[in-house]
C-alpha cells in the first residue's frame, strides 16, 4: 500500500462517489491524520489523536455494516472475517492508546505500531476486497454503497461544528472509542 498521495490518485480514476473512491480517501485521511499526530504536541496532539480516532470509528464501523455484507458475497466470508478479526484486534489497541499520556514516549511507540497494523489492515482490504468490489459490482451499486458511507459520515456525530460552543462540541470527539463506534452505528442505521 502506498501512501496518501497514491490512496487518493487511485481514488481519483474511480467514478465520483465510488465506494472504493470514499474508503481509499478516507485511507489517505487516516494517513494524514497519524502523521499529523506523530508531528504534533501538548493539546494539539489530544486534538489530532480524537480527530483520528473519530475517522477510524467513522471508516470501520461504515466498512462493517455497508462494505463487509457485499465482500462477503463477493470475496467470501473467510475475508470477511479476517478483517473483522483485524479491526477487533485495532479496537483493542486503540483501548489501550486512549488510556495513555499522548506525550508520554510510550504512547509514540505504540502509536507507530498501531499505525503500521492499521496499515497492513488497509492493505488487505486494497488486496483481497477491494478489486472482488469493483469486479462483482457495477458503478451503480457502487455509488449507492458510497453514499451510503458518506451520508453515515455526514450524519455521524464524530466532527466539531465550527458554530457551536466549544466546550460542549469537544464531547462529539472524546469519549472511549467503543461509544463513538456506538454513535457511528446509530448514524449509519439511520442513513441506510
Amino acid at each position: 500500500m502506498g501512501d496518501a498521495a497514491e490512496d487518493r490518485a487511485k481514488a481519483a480514476e474511480l467514478p465520483e462517489g465510488d465506494v472504493i473512491a470514499v474508503l481509499l480517501e478516507q485511507h489517505a485521511q487516516i494517513k494524514d491524520l497519524f502523521a499529523e499526530v506523530k508531528r504534533a504536541n501538548g493539546p494539539d496532539k489530544k486534538e489530532k489523536f480524537d480527530a483520528l480516532r473519530a475517522l477510524l470509528a467513522v471508516h470501520e464501523t461504515a466498512e462493517e455494516l455497508v462494505l463487509r455484507p457485499v465482500s462477503a458475497e463477493l470475496a467470501g466470508q473467510d475475508v470477511v472475517d479476517a478483517r473483522n478479526r483485524e479491526e477487533a484486534d485495532a479496537n483493542a489497541v486503540l483501548a489501550d492508546l486512549e488510556g495513555m499520556d499522548v506525550e508520554s514516549p510510550e504512547f509514540d511507540i505504540r502509536l507507530e505500531a498501531f499505525r503500521k497494523a492499521v496499515d497492513e489492515h488497509a492493505e488487505a482490504e486494497e488486496k483481497d476486497e477491494f478489486p472482488e468490489i469493483l469486479a462483482g459490482c457495477d458503478e451503480e451499486r457502487r455509488r449507492d454503497l458510497g453514499r451510503k458511507i458518506k451520508a453515515a459520515e455526514a450524519i455521524a456525530p464524530t466532527h466539531l461544528h465550527p458554530e457551536s460552543d466549544p466546550g460542549s462540541t469537544k464531547q462529539k470527539l472524546v469519549g472511549p472509542f467503543a461509544s463513538m463506534v456506538d454513535r457511528v452505528r446509530d448514524a449509519i442505521s439511520k442513513a441506510v
